[in-house]
């Protein structure tokens, strides 16, 4: 899930990042930067390498996808 954020810089920091970054990514960029300030990197890998078993996804894919057919009450 995404969460906006509203920052105030300084308007020479904010030009140099449009200029060598590009509006569409200064928000990737700014997150690479601050990720490893404030995540746990084990935590981090221990989801890619659960995201990487094939039968846990599946299963989880499964009790998700049933969430939904739960939630729907056939009223559309």
């Amino acid at each position: 899930m995404r969460k906006k954020l509203t920052i105030t810089i300084a308007e020479d920091v904010y030009d140099g990042l449009y200029r060598r970054i590009g509006k569409r990514r200064i928000s990737q960029f700014i997150e690479r930067l601050v990720r490893p300030h404030v995540l746990d990197e084990e935590m981090e890998l221990a989801y890619r390498a659960m995201a990487h078993e094939e039968q846990r996804e599946a299963a989880a894919e499964t009790w998700s996808d049933a969430l939904i057919t739960d939630a729907d009450d056939g009223s559309r």
